[in-house]
This record gives C-alpha cells, structure tokens and sequence, in this order.
C-alpha cells in the first residue's frame, strides 16, 4: 500500500506571490520584493488580500510554482496524492482551483482534490505546505515549503524544502 501525501495548493503548486506583489503594486503604486516580505505574514504584507484573491478569477490565473508539474508527477506516482486546500476560506474559488488542476494538472483526478475549511480532518503520512497553522496538527511527517511568510521559521519537526526539485530528490 502507498504512503498517503497530502499537498497544499497555494503556495506550493501556485505561486500566490508574484499576483499579490503585482496587485499590490498596481493598486498602491508600491513596489515589494519578496526578500522584503520575509517573516511577514501575509495578511500584513498584502493589506487588501481578501479584496484581490476573490476577484478576477485569482486563483485559476495563478502561475505554477517551478517545476510543480515534474515534482506532482513524480510524487503521483509513487504515492497515494492528494491535493488539499483550504478552499472555503475564499468563497467562489472553488471551481477555479478545480479548473486550474485540472489544467495544469490532468493525471490529477477529481477523487484526488480535496476542497474544505480546515486541512485538520485529512489524514496522511507526509503533509507538504506553506502555513504552520496546517502543519501543526498533522501527525505525520511535515514538509515546510518556504515561502517569504515562513522565511525565519525554525521548527526541528519540520522538514524545509526550498524547491519542487529538493522535493523529488528527498521523497
């Protein structure tokens, strides 16, 4: 039998920073590096962060991590995957994350995305996500994806990963 994988979406399969840094710019006419918003939560770095990912179909216009779709693969087929996320978070993005796996993700199947309100309930052997907040509950082995917001983290029962292709080299 398969070790189970749990994956985040955002932040791992999708790069949610380059739109947010985008938008913030175009909308506040501010520039932000992602080296400045190191240890910065999101919330703070991205003031109108409810505003611009429930418009314009944020999510499914989010641009892939690089190397997520050789890293997804590879995992696919060595373990049993699933893609958890926190979707109801952000009412409305749900068809778009869906439709956006599916693009770009076609060997994913609808019975391997799971869309809900907390990550706590899903069971796994390894979990890969951004957000402490997921990590913490899990039981299994956790992978930290690094992300500007959890830059100077430093958890020992956590497991950092800087790339899709570290990923594949230690799974």
């Amino acid at each position: 039998m398969k070790k189970r994988i749990l994956i985040d979406m955002d932040g791992v399969l999708a790069d949610v920073y380059q739109p947010l840094m985008e938008y913030q710019y175009t909308k506040r006419e501010k520039y932000i590096s992602a080296e400045q918003l190191n240890g910065i939560k999101e919330s703070e770095a991205f003031p109108d962060l409810k505003e611009i990912v429930t418009q314009n179909r944020f999510f499914y216009h989010a641009p892939l991590m690089a190397d997520s779709i050789e890293g997804l693969k590879y995992l696919n087929d060595k373990y049993e995957v699933l893609i958890v996320s926190a979707a109801t978070e952000f009412p409305g993005c749900i068809n778009d994350k869906q439709q956006w796996l599916e693009e770009h993700f076609p060997f994913i199947n609808h019975r391997q995305m799971i869309f809900c309100g907390r990550k706590d309930c899903v069971m796994g052997d390894i979990m890969i996500d951004d957000h402490p907040k997921n990590l913490d509950y899990f039981m299994g082995e956790k992978i930290l994806f690094t992300q500007p917001h959890n830059f100077q983290l430093n958890k020992a029962e956590y497991t950092r990963m800087n790339s899709w292709k570290e990923i594949m080299k230690s799974l």
